[in-house]
């Protein structure tokens, strides 16, 4: 019997990462690119540009990457392989989750995991078992379209705002 058919992405983390953002699995243009949130109408970058107040969609993916981890932040999924026909979250099969027990280790200043949408989501009460505070966002896929940009940026910066205080998310 064989694994799963795709395999996802190493993280974007150090050890000075206070704040983890963690998707599901990447896109077919994501894997096509090598970058996270490579789709074109994805709203990762936008969202993070206007949250950390850089211009994020400017740059080049690697100095993309530099300024997210300048800010503490880092990028991750929950998947670390799975077969699926397409992009959508619905259509993952044999999923293989990422080990997170390295987390500790990877960013000893970890306190705050946020899920990008739903799907990624599903993983947050095992997070807040382990003792991080955690969140689950409004997807940044195009295939959610539920809630205007706006709406999606209010809640991220929401985010970003409490997780910043001591105590933070909840």
């Amino acid at each position: 019997m064989t694994g799963p058919s795709l395999r996802g992405f190493a993280p974007v983390i150090n050890g000075n990462v206070e704040r983890l953002i963690l998707g599901s699995f990447p896109s077919k243009a994501s894997l096509a690119a090598s970058q996270y949130y490579a789709h074109p109408r994805n709203q990762f970058w936008r969202l993070l540009s206007d949250l950390l107040g850089e211009p994020l969609t400017e740059l080049s993916y690697p100095r993309r990457l530099q300024r997210v981890l300048a800010h503490r932040l880092g990028i991750w999924d929950v998947l670390h392989a799975c077969d699926r026909e397409g992009s959508g979250d619905a259509a993952i099969r044999n999923q293989k989750a990422n080990r997170f027990t390295r987390l500790h280790r990877l960013a000893p200043r970890l306190t705050t995991i946020a899920f990008n949408g739903q799907a990624a989501g599903r993983y947050a009460s095992e997070f807040a078992a382990a003792g991080f505070q955690t969140m689950v966002l409004p997807s940044s896929s195009p295939a959610h379209a539920g809630r205007s940009y706006q709406q999606k940026l209010a809640v991220w910066r929401a985010w970003w705002t409490v997780s910043s205080r001591p105590g933070g998310v909840q």
